[in-house]
């Protein structure tokens, strides 16, 4: 296992947090790169990896240089973070791990779905895409993907998931 692998592993013990705090201290830190290129925020419960593959497809046959990141990966970490279907090879992504780690207040600072979502934020930046569709984690307000100033949000069907932070019933997850 990697040093960066180790990271992470430490990084996924952190649960979910109720908290955007963090994250938009982390992103002020770096220039908020979230909000340096048009972003698609894609939301729901059911459907959001499908319909943010779709959409990618469409935006990059168009001649978009288009930037994803979904959750969960199925083999590799890097799948996460993709520019035209291209996962962020190990190297960069360990180089950007790298550039972030020394800027965090605490080691531990941020939860693994942060830290992916920032390390995406910071890749499409640098990369200077065109459009980047992201999908969100948990979801509800304090997902960390809700730091965008999306051009469109899509919402997916909603059903109960996750109630022990969004709510009991549809209404509360919805909102």
């Amino acid at each position: 296992m990697t040093k960066i692998e180790k990271y992470f592993e430490r990084l996924a013990e952190k649960d979910f947090r109720c908290d955007l705090e963090p994250m938009r201290r982390v992103c002020e830190l770096f220039n908020n790169p979230q909000v340096q290129y048009p972003t698609v925020h894609i939301v729901g419960t059911n459907g959001k990896g499908s319909t943010a593959a779709f959409l990618e497809s469409i935006l990059r046959e168009a001649g978009l240089k288009t930037g994803l990141i979904t959750s969960p990966h199925l083999v590799d970490l890097t799948e996460r973070i993709q520019i035209n279907r291209e996962s962020i090879n190990s190297k960069t992504l360990d180089a950007l791990v790298e550039k972030v780690r020394p800027r965090l207040p605490e080691e531990n600072f941020l939860s693994f779905f942060e830290m992916i979502t920032l390390l995406g934020f910071l890749y499409f930046s640098e990369q200077k895409v065109d459009i980047a569709i992201i999908e969100a984690g948990m979801g509800g307000r304090l997902d960390a993907t809700n730091l965008l100033k999306p051009k469109l949000i899509l919402v997916t069907p909603i059903s109960l998931d996750h109630q022990n932070y969004l709510g009991e019933t549809l209404t509360q997850i919805a909102l």
